[in-house]
């Protein structure tokens, strides 16, 4: 199995002639490389499936020093997703999504870039403590097949919540008992954070090696 930077400052796990590769972003506050996101890469990595994660700018330059660097707004955060996308070699049925933050940047682009798949790890379907507030709206619509995997407890969109939402019917939604935004459960729950990390991985890689070949944009 690879695991190696390239010259685009993507890091990739898993086999270089892969059917599937998966490109996979951050959330908001961490990088590609924290154990969340390792996990998950790898996970899919050892099930055969190519993943290419990469950082939006404001995280490339906080690596660099600039720790007061403010994430990108929307426009520079989906164009990191075009340009990801766009580096990726002919020939592999390509999937995209992310952690939070990078999951709801890749919805916003999916369609467009006519991929085969999006998969979306701790959606934020609002604020934190603000449910009114709902970034849904594009979702209704959304005509890549998707998976959402949530905690139970999400707090940006936890089960009760999120049922009641109108979404596209190419959107299937799993859920991690008793999880937090990263999935992780409280001791009494009997749940464990490493059951939950991978069920999501297998969940993840099924969905993925089931994608049928997408549109082209």
């Amino acid at each position: 199995m690879s695991h190696k930077r390239t010259n685009m400052d993507f890091l990739i796990d898993g086999p270089a002639e892969a059917p599937h590769t998966f490109v996979f972003a951050h959330g908001a506050g961490g990088p590609m490389d924290t154990p969340f996101m390792t996990a998950i890469a790898r996970g899919l990595a050892a099930r055969g499936i190519r993943v290419v994660r990469f950082e939006f700018p404001y995280m490339a330059a906080r690596r660099i020093g600039k720790r007061n660097s403010a994430p990108d707004r929307e426009p520079v955060l989906l164009q990191a997703w075009r340009d990801a996308v766009g580096a990726q070699p002919s020939g592999t049925r390509i999937a995209i999504g992310g952690k939070s933050l990078g999951g709801r940047m890749a919805s916003m682009v999916a369609d467009e870039l006519g991929v085969d798949g999006l998969v979306c790890f701790g959606y934020p379907f609002h604020p934190a403590s603000q449910p009114q507030r709902l970034r849904t709206a594009h979702l209704q619509s959304l005509r890549t097949p998707a998976l959402i995997i949530q905690g139970e407890r999400d707090p940006f969109g936890n089960a009760t919540e999120v049922v009641r939402y109108q979404l596209a019917k190419t959107i299937r939604l799993a859920w991690m008992p008793d999880g937090d935004h990263s999935f992780k459960p409280r001791v009494k729950s009997g749940a464990t954070e490493a059951g939950n990390l991978g069920q999501t991985v297998e969940l993840a890689a099924a969905f993925i090696r089931g994608l049928a070949p997408g549109r082209k944009a």
